[in-house]
């Protein structure tokens, strides 16, 4: 499960170190070469929303395998793309494609203790990140030295290859579900409204993971811009930096399951704002980048695991909903985090980045201290 995890989620990232090299293979400008991060992540929070849903109706193997080989076919029209127009359709679907750790990660917490839940998802949310923050090595890389559309052939090909390794191995999950996809649906709503803790628990990731994207989403463009004048291989490889994030997640769900997920998630905001702090001299300072980039990503990734945590504590037979609602509201955050990023480099460069990402980060903050806290603290009474 990790490592299916880490690997369709790369799909979903390969784009952000190649953005400068696809803004020039098409002729547009960088503003609307981000459109291609923005797009990809949209299409991952539709699925989010009608599809994953299902994980709780359909049997979850035939599922994944049915979104596995969509993610190939969608990697391999990327890869050919003659326009931009359909590249931009082509990550779409990437995005609609690739949602399949959405339905492994229910099946993780329903197969769980119930002591040792958070320590298990951290686990496997390990191999998420890793996969996160690896492709962008992986992809600079290549983009630098083999070009963008071989790294989208080569996400194809790993795609067939997993469907396989799948195919055999995983077990099958039977559905609790027994109503219409309508009422499936609907149901949706309803565990919105009734669930303060699982509305405020969205919320945080929401905003979290938008301050995340507004930095990676621009990475490339300062790093290829003076003084520093990289390639796409070194704003990659700053996503092996960022992997000590991966490193954080099991502790982050073992802090959750023995000092609460308030006390993790306080923990992770802080961090956050102090990357953003030391990342504003990023700009002049290399070292005051990798720093923040460890913090950042140790600080995103302890608040997502302690807000899954929780939230799949709540409702054991709904958890692929639960986590419908909370990882739409996250990847909403994140595609308005990508487009806000996009803005806030055309117009205010990398001083500008860091005021939009440390917004994002202090909403969070505020959502953690003030939104519904009574009602949910009531909740979990």
């Amino acid at each position: 499960m990790s490592l299916t995890c880490g690997l369709v989620v790369a799909n979903i990232y390969y784009n952000q170190p190649l953005l400068g090299e696809i803004g020039r293979s098409f002729g547009v400008a960088e503003s609307q070469a981000s459109l291609v991060a923005t797009i990809t992540q949209v299409g991952y929070t539709l699925c989010m929303l009608l599809v994953v849903p299902l994980g709780d109706k359909l049997e979850r193997k035939r599922l994944i395998l049915i979104m596995q080989l969509g993610a190939a076919l969608c990697m391999a029209a990327a890869a050919w793309a003659p326009s931009f127009g359909v590249l931009l359709g082509a990550s779409l679907l990437i995005g609609v494609c690739s949602a399949v750790p959405q339905l492994l990660l229910p099946m993780a917490a329903h197969l769980a203790p119930d002591e040792d839940r958070g320590r298990i998802v951290g686990q496997i949310m390990s191999g998420l990140l890793v996969g996160i923050l690896l492709s962008r090595t992986v992809s600079g890389y290549v983009g630098a030295h083999l070009g963008w559309r071989t790294m989208f052939g080569g996400g194809a090909a790993a795609m067939v290859l997993l469907g396989a390794v799948l195919a055999w191995r995983l077990p099958t999950d039977r559905p609790n579900f027994t109503g219409s996809y309508a009422s499936l649906m609907t149901s949706l709503l309803t565990l919105t409204r009734q669930l303060p803790l699982l509305r405020r628990s969205a919320l945080i990731g929401g905003t979290m993971f938008a301050g995340f994207s507004v930095f990676w989403t621009t990475l490339v463009f300062l790093l290829e811009g003076a003084p520093y004048h990289y390639h796409s291989d070194v704003a990659g490889f700053f996503g092996l930096i960022g992997a000590c994030g991966a490193l954080a997640a099991p502790l982050a769900g073992k802090t959750a399951d023995t000092r609460g997920p308030d006390f993790a998630i306080r923990i992770g905001i802080g961090l956050a704002v102090l990357a953003y702090g030391i990342m504003f001299l990023g700009s002049s300072y290399i070292a005051a980048l990798v720093v923040g980039v460890i913090l950042l990503d140790v600080g995103v990734q302890a608040t997502h695991i302690s807000n899954q945590s929780r939230i799949f504590s709540l409702i054991p037979e709904a958890r692929s909903r639960l986590n419908t609602v909370y990882m739409t509201a996250y990847f909403i955050g994140g595609a308005v985090g990508s487009l806000v990023g996009g803005w806030a480099w055309t117009h205010g460069r990398w001083p500008g980045v860091c005021a939009a990402g440390l917004g994002f980060v202090a909403l969070a903050f505020l959502a953690s201290r003030m939104y519904g806290r009574s009602s949910a603290e009531k909740q979990v009474a």
